[in-house]
């Protein structure tokens, strides 16, 4: 076919320059794989791969900085540009100081090679390098992926057809589609990631070998199916990526939790099962162009449900009665097999344990909300509501216009109210100079008690009352001091799990309408 456009204009002047150096110096030099892909569709590359005849060696001498640190023959050109995006030569005796205000990008430069077995089903045993553009193409692992253009001569070489594959939107391996991923099993992941950031279908035998290679997955790390999964949750068609995982047999290798809830009808004011409402939730996530914390916290808020699902007396609504709960944990666990970060775990975990909490605007008070914001934190509270909408949307719903209105102004005033110890009055600092309190224990029994009876009503938040409060436990014994403390604390948590309690029942919560 007709080679198909590339706009040279597209491609910045440090990848060109290291294709230039290259060619100047005898060699050959191709742009090779994503980025190729990427100019022919018309998408800003994110990542610029050259591949040429020369090998590590001969490479390194030719630009002033390179990193070389593999196994693979790849040599990390360092390329220097300035506000303008001109490259700037720039000596190895530079100082950083010389460097202010330059940007420093890193090209990948990797020899034609050849590749052994896939003994681990991830990395080939041993490479060689070769002298044939033709020989690296091969190996390549889909065919929209295995071209190489010569920016310099305007040219462009396909010998798997894969400007045919671009123009028909499709996604098919090179050569044999069971050899490709028993080769290395992250492709059965990176295929379905292509399929739903450029939107393109996968070909049906490269689908089938998918299918049939399914269980290699099992030989890949945690952290690298965490981070193809995460890339198909950030892609503009999340909720099919996460749906063809699950037809293909992958998801059972990534978070088996989740096809619990494929054929968990819910009854009630919910038309989808449970799997169908986590995808609608994380679409619309998707669709809003959220964060990847909340995709994950829309794609799990429910993932409880199959297992609290209960048909008291055989009745035809079922019930779900603290799946927010039991979903929490759950995600807990899924987050960290998958080695999410720390940070982020505790987010997700956090909302989806809350998510349930907004549901009745005459149940809702404000002390409740007070204590919600002091469970979630007043920095993630905007985003439980962001999480309610998700829930709401993945019902097929919308939001009352004056239940938002409600909610938001609830929120915003209790957001002016002490919510946590360190926005009490009085603090450790206060109880040590000013009424000459011992640091121990009974400090802390002081201010979890101080903050319980400030929650309940904010205006006792005052020096004065507080101070006169504190004077009052002194004469407590440890026992009882600690007793009211603790108590302080479960107060608190009853309150709490009281007030979701009566939402539930009122609103039908296990019978799932929220």
């Amino acid at each position: 076919m007709k080679q198909l456009k590339i706009n040279k204009g597209n491609i910045p002047s440090y990848v060109t320059h290291v294709t230039e150096t290259l060619e100047k110096a005898g060699f050959e030099a191709f742009l090779v794989g994503g980025c190729v892909r990427d100019l022919i569709i018309g998408r800003t590359p994110k990542d610029w791969d050259i591949t040429t005849n020369a090998v590590p060696e001969e490479i390194m001498p030719l630009f002033s900085k390179t990193i070389y640190e593999n196994t693979f023959g790849t040599v990390g050109v360092v390329i220097y540009t300035d506000e303008m995006g001109n490259v700037t030569h720039v000596t190895p005796e530079a100082t950083e100081t010389d460097k202010i205000g330059l940007k420093t990008n890193i090209i990948e430069v990797t020899p034609y090679r050849k590749e052994g077995k896939y003994s681990d089903k991830r990395h080939p045993d041993e490479i060689s390098f070769s002298k044939s553009i033709k020989d690296d193409l091969m190996r390549r692992d889909f065919t929209i992926n295995a071209l190489a253009y010569g920016v310099s001569q305007d040219s462009l070489i396909d010998e798997y057809k894969g400007q045919e594959d671009i123009k028909d939107r499709v996604i098919k391996a090179v050569g044999d589609a069971d050899v490709r991923f028993q080769e290395d099993a992250l492709r059965l992941l990176r295929a379905v990631r292509f399929s739903t950031e450029l939107d393109f279908a996968i070909e049906g035998e490269t689908l089938s070998a998918i299918y049939k290679n399914a269980d290699l997955l099992k030989n890949i790390s945690s952290e690298r199916i965490r981070d193809e999964f995460t890339k198909i949750i950030d892609s503009p068609n999340s909720a099919r990526g996460v749906g063809i995982l699950a037809k293909l047999g992958l998801l059972q290798y990534i978070v088996p939790e989740l096809e619990e809830g494929i054929g968990c009808h819910q009854g009630g004011a919910h038309k989808y099962d449970v799997f169908e409402h986590l995808l609608g939730a994380l679409q619309h996530a998707t669709d809003k162009k959220l964060s990847t914390t909340l995709r994950l916290s829309a794609l799990f808020h429910d993932i409880g449900k199959p297992r609290t699902k209960r048909t008291p007396n055989n009745k035809a609504k079922p019930t779900f009665y603290g799946h927010e709960v039991v979903g929490a944990r759950m995600t807990d666990k899924i987050m960290n097999r998958l080695k999410y970060p720390k940070d982020i775990i505790e987010k997700v975990v956090k909302l989806i344990r809350y998510h349930m909490f907004f549901s009745d605007t005459e149940l809702i008070t404000l002390s409740a909300v007070r204590r919600i914001i002091a469970n979630v934190g007043a920095e993630n509270i905007w985003d439980l509501m962001t999480v309610r909408e998700c829930d709401r949307v993945g019902m097929d719903k919308t939001e009352a216009p004056y239940r938002l209105r409600k909610y938001h102004a609830m929120i915003e005033e209790a957001l002016r109210d002490p919510i946590s110890v360190k926005q009490l009055k009085v603090d450790g600092n206060y109880l040590m100079n000013e009424l000459k309190i011992k640091p121990s224990p009974r400090m802390g029994w002081m201010l979890n008690a101080l903050l319980e009876e400030v929650l309940d009503d904010p205006k006792k938040n005052e020096i004065e009352y507080l101070a006169s409060r504190v004077g009052e436990f002194e004469n407590l014994s440890d026992a009882d001091l600690r007793a009211l403390g603790e108590k302080a604390k479960e107060k608190k948590e009853e309150l709490e799990e009281e007030e979701i309690a009566q939402l539930h029942s009122k609103h039908g919560v296990g019978s799932n309408k929220k």
